[in-house]
């Protein structure tokens, strides 16, 4: 295979961590982490395998205790007793250390492993939840990855089956150290690479049998309602699928319809000249048929007489047809303007190979051949199981237009990330059957918006599209809301995007990661971090009758926070239940955060590092943020070849510092406008410098949401910039009666119940007398849950 196929890898394992018997080969990896191999011929896999790249850890301390029959082995974390014989549940258990659990913490070999739950290869067909693969984590304090079937991959970048009747079997022991056992299954298995920038924004898509001018008037549409996009997913019809029967179905397809789209390229440059860029479907189980325009050119490759139109028939396990897919069937259409490949495999995971999965045989020469020219790989396919977060972006197929599905998917990328799978994307709104209801979409889109991968799709079903504007006017407006501040939020997707390859934390984290002893945090489940500084928790049921407001429990660890939308301001360390309109779902952030984001979110702007951003900063506590930043399109990254922009909030001393900017500053405009927003403050005097130079600065008080604003333009980023407000930040409350009002005037209930509940608010400053108050009024439960977190959320 040619060398682009060759990954970097570090097989061989320190040889002082290694003990070994006739039969039997044990590594302490880390002292958390041990490899069990157990072999009737005495002969170990030194190789890297589907999912194990790399076994170059540092040494570790263990003391060892063995005797004719039985072999101690303890570390730090881990106490494993083995009696030396072919592995079984009586002869070999392995126990985690320190108070992890009464009960639960020793693990007997193949007993059922009682994970948080991992992934799935696909939603295809779910209508609410699916089973589960296993993950990494556990209450329990341990997991197993069993890489005794994954195949070898040998050292010219092929595969092979490995031996049969072998143990070989990674015990993860890192008791509620989450993050830790991340890091550590990311270097074995190798890490997360970054995605190109243009991944973060909005991703269109739609089974459809769009023509190029159906396409542009498409697209000029949305330019029309401001509506950004930055990738086009063009479904299977971009190839011929009406065919002769004699070839059987037109389901694989590598011939453009040229009555759809007459001159392909020209339709990708149009694409590419508005900062797009595309993606095609490609089913390729079928192989190539004589009708396709390359046939000639397969068949000549692959030695087959085009003369009598054999069939080329799809053989992942052949080196030769592999070479000929990506180098006639692919490259081409790259050269004329795709992107990347969207790898739609749903034949099972069957190959002439034993044991090879054609997915993930796609998903891995298809992600390394697509950086062959030097720009950062990318591909979009399916779940092949462990290892597979090395080939992102993750496709989580056709999921039902329902509730369940909804309410089904936080969750779902959620323990994603307990096996690494950080990029999922998912079909925003539903796939297929089901029902159109307005509310449930403008739900989904809110949750896309704050996943990993934003991407509207639909089926062939001509009711049946993700349009903002076939929704009624609330939700149409909302949607176009919401598309933009996906675009507005790159500069921080981008950080988390470096931060998922650099620090091994994945975008999308659940609340145990972080609290992983507070029983709450694992019974929020939906409920997760989004990178550094958001905890988010979707909606994902329909509003109360009346009260035109939907509910969702949330939990605030220790802390006081502010929802980004509303401005709410909380207290932590409790359970609360949010309600919200239509308009927007719990987004919070803690005292202390800074938030950068950018209104240059159109087009090619979209695409490259901004000249303006905007840094929302929260005060009550310091805060500091390093924006990460490079060229958006290479694998420079990988050799540090970036620049970073660290901004500060001095809360004792209210001042707002942006550093000058470190690494390759040519990655950057000369200069930079920012716009600076203090939230929760009261209006103030405010001075800015640039280096020793004092600067003119327009300053505004948002009344309304209680924000200062202060804009400085065309500054050096290579020079700091200082903000000093004349006195101190003082924080402002949550306006209670004010937000009462609002959420009242617009509910429909009766004007009495309305009156009674705002006048005794109005009259009565003690929140604990007006809580009681109004439980002794006996109104509407869920109506009392409204007013209860208006009435207790400070």
């Amino acid at each position: 295979m040619d060398k682009i196929y060759q990954l970097k890898t570090a097989p061989q394992c320190n040889p002082e961590n290694v003990i070994q018997g006739e039969k039997y080969r044990i590594t302490l990896l880390t002292e958390q982490l041990i490899r069990l191999e157990y072999s009737e011929d005495g002969v170990f896999e030194d190789r890297a395998t589907q999912s194990v790249l790399n076994r170059d850890f540092a040494p570790v301390a263990y003391k060892i205790i063995e005797t004719e029959d039985e072999l101690q082995i303890r570390t730090n974390s881990l106490q494993l007793n083995y009696n030396k014989q072919e592995f079984k549940s009586y002869g070999l258990s392995i126990q985690v250390m320190g108070n992890i659990s009464n009960y639960h913490s020793i693990w007997h070999y193949g007993e059922e492993i009682h994970d948080l739950g991992g992934t799935a290869r696909t939603l295809d067909h779910v209508d609410g939840a699916c089973e589960l693969e296993h993950g990494l984590m556990s209450q329990f304090g341990f997991s197993v990855l069993d890489d005794s079937k994954s195949l070898i991959i040998t050292e010219d970048g092929w595969v092979e089956p490995r031996k049969k009747n072998i143990q070989d079997v990674y015990f993860f022991g890192y008791g509620h150290d989450y993050l830790k056992c991340l890091n550590d299954f990311y270097h074995l298995c190798g890490k997360t690479p970054m995605l190109p920038r243009y991944a973060m924004g909005n991703w269109w898509a739609r089974y459809y049998e769009y023509t190029e001018d159906s396409y542009m008037e498409l697209m000029n549409r949305f330019e029309k309602e401001e509506v950004p996009f930055s990738v086009a997913v063009v479904d299977m019809d971009w190839h011929l699928v009406d065919v002769d029967p004699k070839y059987g179905s037109g389901w694989t397809g590598y011939t453009w319809n040229k009555d759809f789209f007459p001159d392909p390229k020209r339709f990708m440059e149009w694409l590419h000249k508005r900062g797009m860029k595309i993606t095609l479907n490609v089913h390729p189980a079928d192989g190539v048929r004589a009708y396709e325009e390359m046939y000639e050119q397969m068949a000549e490759a692959l030695h087959v007489d085009a003369s009598k139109e054999e069939p080329i028939n799809f053989d992942v396990s052949s080196p030769e047809f592999m070479k000929a897919y990506f180098d006639v069937l692919h490259h081409p259409n790259e050269e004329a303007g795709v992107d990347f490949w969207w790898l739609d495999w749903q034949q099972g995971s069957n190959s002439k190979i034993e044991g090879l999965d054609p997915l993930w045989m796609l998903n891995h020469y298809h992600f390394l051949d697509s950086g062959r020219d030097g720009k950062r790989p990318i591909t979009f396919s399916r779940y092949a199981g462990p290892g597979s977060h090395r080939y992102p972006v993750g496709f989580s197929g056709d999921t039902h237009m329902t509730w369940e599905s909804l309410d089904f998917q936080p969750y779902f990328t959620n323990t994603a990330s307990n096996i690494g799978y950080g990029w999922w994307s998912h079909d925003i709104g539903g796939h297929m059957k089901g029902y159109k209801n307005d509310e449930m979409a403008a739900r989904w889109l809110q949750y896309g918006v704050f996943s990993p991968i934003n991407r509207l799709h639909s089926t062939k079903d001509e009711f049946n599209g993700k349009e903002p504007w076939r929704y009624n006017q609330q939700v149409h407006q909302m949607m176009n809301r919401f598309l933009r501040l996906r675009h507005e939020m790159i500069p921080y997707l981008y950080t988390m995007n470096y931060l998922a390859y650099k620090e091994n934390k994945p975008l999308v984290q659940p609340m145990y990661y972080k609290y992983p002893e507070a029983p709450e945090s694992y019974e929020v489940k939906n409920q997760y971090y989004f990178g550094t500084e958001m905890i988010v928790a979707p909606i994902t049921e329909s509003c109360i009758k009346d009260l035109n407001v939907a509910k969702v429990k949330v939990w605030l660890p220790e802390g006081h926070y502010t929802d980004i939308f509303t401005g709410m301001q909380y207290i932590g360390g409790r359970y609360i239940t949010m309600y919200r309109s239509l308009e927007t779902i719990p987004v919070l952030v803690k005292d202390g955060t800074i938030i950068p984001t950018t209104k240059e979110i159109f087009g090619t702007d979209a695409l490259e590092n901004p000249k303006s951003l905007v840094l929302d900063i929260y005060p009550g506590a310091d805060a500091g943020f390093t924006m990460y930043e490079d060229d958006n399109e290479t694998k420079e990254y990988e050799q540090n070849q970036c620049v970073t922009t660290e901004f500060k909030w001095n809360q004792e001393t209210s001042t707002v510092v942006i550093l000058p900017a470190a690494g390759d500053t040519n990655l950057l405009p000369a200069k930079r406008s920012y716009k600076v927003r203090v939230h929760n403050c009261k209006g103030s005097e405010v001075s800015v410098a640039c280096g020793q130079e004092k600067m003119d600065a327009a300053v505004e008080y948002d009344l309304s949401n209680n924000v200062l604003e202060i804009s400085v333009d065309n500054c050096d980023v290579k020079k700091e910039i200082c903000i000093s407000f004349a006195k101190p930040v003082q924080r402002t409350d949550n306006e209670m009666e004010k937000r009462l009002f609002d959420f009242l005037n617009q509910a429909e209930i009766a004007f009495a119940v309305k009156n009674e509940i705002y006048s005794l608010v109005c009259k009565n400053k003690n929140r604990l007398s007006v809580l009681s108050q109004l439980q002794a009024m006996e109104i509407d439960e869920e109506l009392l849950g409204c007013l209860t977190e208006f009435v207790t959320a400070e």
